[in-house]
C-alpha cells in the first residue's frame, strides 16, 4: 500500500562542521523526515559467497572518513565480515574494507562481556536479534543477549565514542581484539588507557612497517586487567606482542544507569598521531557527537532533495546515496601542527599531503567519480591530489588501491577519473604531472599484473592485446585500453599537448574496431597472427572478458557509440542488438571459471535475459538507445532496473554494489540522466524516477527537474524543456547544469516516438568528431 508522500530536504552547500545547520522537513504522518532518516545501512547485507545482493555491511562513519565501524558476525578475517542472517555478534569492528573481495586492512574490534573474561571470538560472541538493533549511518547499537549489554558506537572522521550499558554486575568487562598476522597491546591502568597496534591486512604487498596504531580511554577505572596471545590470558600482565594478541579490562558497575565511556582513535602513522586523531571528540559526550554526525550525513545527502509518493523509493535513493559517499577512505591526517600528512602505502615513509584508498577504478569512473565531479567537487579535489602523491610515491597511479597497489582486476582506468575531473571543470592541483602519470601508466606494464597496462607492448604495437600470448581477459583489456587512450586524447587537448601526442592517443582510441568481429556483431578475442580467436562462444565467461561475456562487454565503446553502429551495420541493427541482450535466455558457459561464479547467478536469476546489472561491465548499455534514436526504450528499460533490481532491504542489490558504482548508477538514473562517457561533458537522458528533485551544487546554484505527473505507469518522456525552452536533444550538459535553472519532464505512459530521434539529438560519439575534423 503507498501513500501519498511530499518530502521536501533543505540542502546545505557546505559540508564543514562551521556551516552546520539543521537540515528543515516537511511532517509526514506527524513525523519529519529528513535524508539520513530515509538511509537504511542494512540495505545490501544478505549477501554470501554464492550470491551478492550488494555484499555491504552496516557502515557507521562520517563521509569519506578514515575509519568505519560494524558490527561482526563472521569469523575474524572472514571478507563477510556482518551477514544479516547471522545470530551472533563477536565484536564492534574498525574496518577500511572495501568489498569482502578484497577483505580488509588495519583492523581490531571491541567486545563487552559480562560472567567470565571470555576473549576467544567463539566463546565471547552473543546472540543477538535486528529487532534490538539500530544502524545509522552515523550511531549504532545492538542489544548483546547473552551479556545483557547494549553497545553503542558513534564515530567522527578518524576516531569514536563508545558507550557500553551494562547491567549492575561485578563481572563486566571490555576486550580488544587486535587480530592476527602480529599485533601489540598494552594497557596503561592509571590513565585507564589500551594502545597497541595491528598490521593485519588482506592485499598487498605493504611496506613492512604498516600498522595502524590505536588508543583507547575509558571513563572508569579498571578494576582487573589482562592481556592475551592467542588462546592464553595473562592476568595482571599489562603488555604483550604477538601474532594475535589482545586486552581485557574489568569493571564493577554499581548503577547501571552509569555506562562505560570509550574514546577511540587509530592513526597509520604513530601512536602520538592516535592521540592527537582522539582530540577529534573533544569535549563533547555522546549524544553531542551522535548528533552532530547526523547533521554532517543530513547535509551532505542533503545536497539533493527528492519528492515522490513512494517511500520505499526514497528509502532506496538515499541508502544509495549513502554508498556514494564512502569511498576512497581518507587516508590522510592531521598532525600537531594542523598540516594534512599521511602514511604511504607505496613507500613506508610519512610524507604530506592528501591521499585516499580502498576503491577500485575499474568499477567506480564509471558513475561513482563522474557524480562526485557533479555534487561534491571539492573532495575529489583532494582525492586527485592525493592520486598525485600515490604516483609520486609509488610509481603508477593505483588502479586498486586497499590501501596500496592491489593485483585485482583490469584496466588502466585511473586515466577516466583523472581526466573527467579536469574535464569537469576541476583545477588547483598539478594536471600536468598527473598526466605524465596517465603516458606512463599508459605505456608500461606495472609492478604487478593490474598497475599499468598488462600487454602495453602488444597493444602499443598491433592495437590489440592477443588472446593467444598468455594475457588474460585480452578483449576486455583491449576494449578498456581504447577507451582509456580516448580520455588522454581529451585532457591532451584540453592542456594543448603536441598534435603528434594529441593524435596518437585518438589513433588509439580507435582500437577497439580491431576486436569487432562483423559475422556475429560482437566484440572477439583476436591471436597474434590477426586471426580471431577459434571457437567463439559469446556465452562463455571470462576468457577474454572479465567477469562477463562478449555480449556485455562489446558495448564497452563508452566514447564512440557511433562507431560501434556503424560497425554493427546502422541504427536498425544496433537496436536489434541491443533488444537481443534482453530478449535471450540468461545461459551461460561457466568452463573458464569451472564453476558458477556468483556474477552469473546473479544475471541467470534477474530474468532480464542476457543482462547482468549486478556487475559493472554493461550498466551504462541500456542508455545506448539514445544514440541510435529509439531513447524510449532506454526509458521503459531504466525504470525496470530501478524498480525490479534495487530495494531498501536486506536484500536490495542484485549483485555487488562496489564502492558506490552500483548506487551511483541508481542515483544518476532516478534524477533522469546518466554519465555513460566520463571525460566528456555530457550526460546521458533517461527518465526521472521521482515528481521533483532539487540539486544544489558547491557553486551555490540550484537544478531543479520537474516531473510533475511522473508515476509507474508513466515512464516515458513526451518532451523535455530546458529552462522553459524546448529541449529535443538525447543529452544534457555538465556545464550548462552547474549554471543551474530548470529541466521540466512531460512525463507519459505511452512513448513518444518522434522525440530524440534525429541524429541531431544522439550524443557525443567520436566518430562525429573525427568526420567534422576531416570536413575542416
Amino acid at each position: 500500500m503507498k501513500t501519498k508522500l511530499n518530502l521536501f530536504l533543505t540542502a546545505v552547500v557546505s559540508l564543514g562542521l562551521s556551516a552546520l545547520q539543521p537540515a528543515s522537513a516537511q511532517k509526514f504522518n506527524g513525523k519529519k523526515l529528513e535524508a539520513v532518516d530515509l538511509v537504511n545501512p542494512l540495505m545490501g547485507t544478505q549477501s554470501k559467497y554464492e550470491m551478492s545482493n550488494g555484499n555491504t555491511y552496516p557502515a557507521v562513519a562520517r563521509p569519506w572518513g578514515m575509519n568505519m565501524w560494524t558490527p561482526q558476525t563472521n569469523k575474524n578475517g572472514d571478507g563477510w565480515q556482518y551477514q544479516y542472517t547471522a545470530d551472533k555478534i563477536r565484536g564492534l569492528k574498525q574496518t577500511h574494507q572495501p568489498s569482502p573481495w578484497m577483505n580488509d586492512y588495519g583492523v581490531f574490534s571491541i567486545m563487552p562481556v559480562t560472567g567470565k573474561p571470555v576473549f576467544d571470538q567463539d566463546e565471547r560472541q552473543s546472540w543477538f536479534s535486528h529487532k534490538a538493533e539500530i544502524a545509522k549511518p552515523y550511531y549504532y547499537s545492538v542489544y548483546l543477549a547473552d551479556h545483557d549489554v547494549t553497545a553503542e558506537v558513534t564515530p567522527t572522521e578518524r576516531a569514536a565514542m563508545f558507550r557500553i550499558n551494562f547491567n549492575k554486575t561485578d563481572n563486566a568487562y571490555i576486550v580488544l581484539d587486535a587480530f592476527d598476522k602480529n599485533s601489540e597491546v598494552q594497557i596503561i591502568p592509571e590513565k585507564n588507557m589500551i594502545i597497541g597496534y595491528s598490521t593485519k591486512y588482506a592485499r598487498g604487498p605493504l611496506p613492512s612497517n604498516f600498522k595502524n596504531y590505536f588508543v583507547l580511554v575509558f571513563d572508569q577505572p579498571f578494576a582487573n586487567v589482562a592481556t592475551w596471545e592467542g588462546k592464553e590470558k595473562h592476568d595482571n600482565q599489562l603488555k604483550i606482542n604477538g601474532n594475535h594478541t589482545g586486552a581485557i579490562v574489568g569493571f564493577k558497575i554499581k548503577d547501571k544507569n552509569k555506562p562505560v565511556h570509550i574514546k577511540v582513535a587509530s592513526s597509520f602513522i604513530s601512536a602520538e598521531q592516535a592521540e592527537i586523531n582522539l582530540k577529534e571528540l573533544g569535549q563533547k559526550n555522546f549524544d553531542q557527537i551522535k548528533e552532530e554526525g547526523r547533521q554532517v550525513w543530513n547535509n551532505t545527502l542533503g545536497k539533493i532533495q527528492v519528492e515522490g509518493d513512494d517511500i520505499d523509493q526514497l528509502r532506496t535513493f538515499y541508502s544509495t546515496m549513502y554508498r556514494t559517499v564512502f569511498f576512497p577512505n581518507k587516508l590522510y591526517e592531521i598532525d600537531a601542527h594542523g598540516k594534512v600528512v599521511h602514511w604511504s602505502p607505496y613507500n613506508g615513509k610519512v610524507l604530506p599531503g592528501y591521499l585516499f584508498g580502498g576503491t577500485g577504478f575499474w568499477d567506480t569512473f564509471r558513475a561513482l567519480y563522474p557524480f562526485l565531479n557533479l555534487m561534491y567537487p571539492s573532495i575529489n579535489k583532494e582525492m586527485q591530489e592525493g592520486l598525485l602523491n600515490a604516483y609520486l610515491e609509488g610509481g603508477f597511479l593505483p588502479e586498486w588501491s586497499s590501501p596500496g597497489y592491489a593485483n585485482i582486476m583490469i584496466g588502466n582506468n585511473s586515466a577516466s577519473v583523472v581526466s573527467d575531473a579536469y574535464m569537469k571543470g576541476l583545477r588547483g592541483y598539478d594536471i600536468n604531472k598527473l598526466y605524465e602519470a596517465l603516458l606512463h601508466g599508459a605505456n608500461n606494464e606495472g609492478p604487478m599484473d593490474a598497475v599499468g597496462r598488462k600487454g602495453a607492448a602488444y597493444y602499443n604495437d598491433l592495437g590489440y592485446v592477443p588472446y593467444d600470448v598468455g594475457i588474460n581477459e585480452n578483449a576486455a583489456r583491449t576494449l578498456e585500453y581504447a577507451y582509456d587512450d580516448f580520455t588522454i586524447y581529451q585532457l591532451a587537448k584540453a592542456l594543448k599537448r603536441p598534435q603528434a601526442e594529441i593524435d596518437l592517443y585518438a589513433k588509439r582510441a580507435q582500437n577497439y574496431r580491431n576486436l569487432f568481429d562483423p559475422s556475429t556483431n560482437l566484440m572477439r578475442g583476436k591471436n597474434k597472427d590477426g586471426k580471431f580467436q577459434s571457437p567463439f562462444n559469446p556465452l562463455k565467461w571470462g576468457d577474454a572478458f572479465t567477469e562477463g561475456n562478449s555480449w556485455h562487454y562489446s558495448w564497452s565503446v563508452f566514447h564512440d557509440v557511433q562507431g560501434l553502429i556503424d560497425l554493427m551495420g546502422g541504427n536498425k541493427n544496433f537496436v536489434h542488438m541491443l533488444d537481443s541482450v534482453f530478449v535471450q535466455a540468461p545461459d551461460f558457459d561457466d568452463t573458464y571459471y569451472g564453476g558458477v561464479i556468483h556474477e552469473i547467478r546473479e544475471m541467470q536469476v534477474a530474468n532480464m535475459g542476457q543482462y547482468a546489472h549486478g556487475n559493472q561491465p554493461i550498466q551504462h548499455m541500456i542508455y545506448l538507445y539514445n544514440y541510435a534514436g529509439e531513447p524510449w526504450k532506454a526509458q521503459y528499460w531504466v525504470r525496470e532496473v530501478l524498480n525490479r533490481m534495487y530495494s531498501p532491504n536486506p536484500d536490495g542489490y542484485c549483485g555487488d554494489e562496489d564502492n558506490g558504482q552500483t548506487s551511483a548508477w541508481y542515483v544518476f538514473s532516478a534524477l533522469g540522466f546518466y554519465p555513460v562517457c566520463p571525460a566528456t561533458d555530457e550526460y546521458v537522458l533517461g527518465a526521472p524516477l521521482f515528481q521533483k528533485a532539487t540539486l544544489t551544487f558547491e557553486n551555490g546554484k540550484t537544478l531543479t527537474i520537474d516531473a510533475k505527473n511522473n508515476s509507474n505507469t508513466n515512464v516515458y518522456v513526451n518532451a523535455l524543456q530546458v529552462n522553459g525552452k524546448p529541449y529535443t536533444k538525447n543529452w544534457l550538459s555538465h556545464s550548462a547544469l552547474l549554471q543551474g535553472g530548470n529541466l521540466n519532464f512531460d512525463m507519459r505512459a505511452t512513448p513518444n516516438k518522434q522525440r530524440g530521434t534525429t541524429k541531431a539529438a544522439a550524443p557525443y560519439s567520436m566518430s562525429d568528431e573525427i568526420k567534422l575534423n576531416t570536413k575542416k
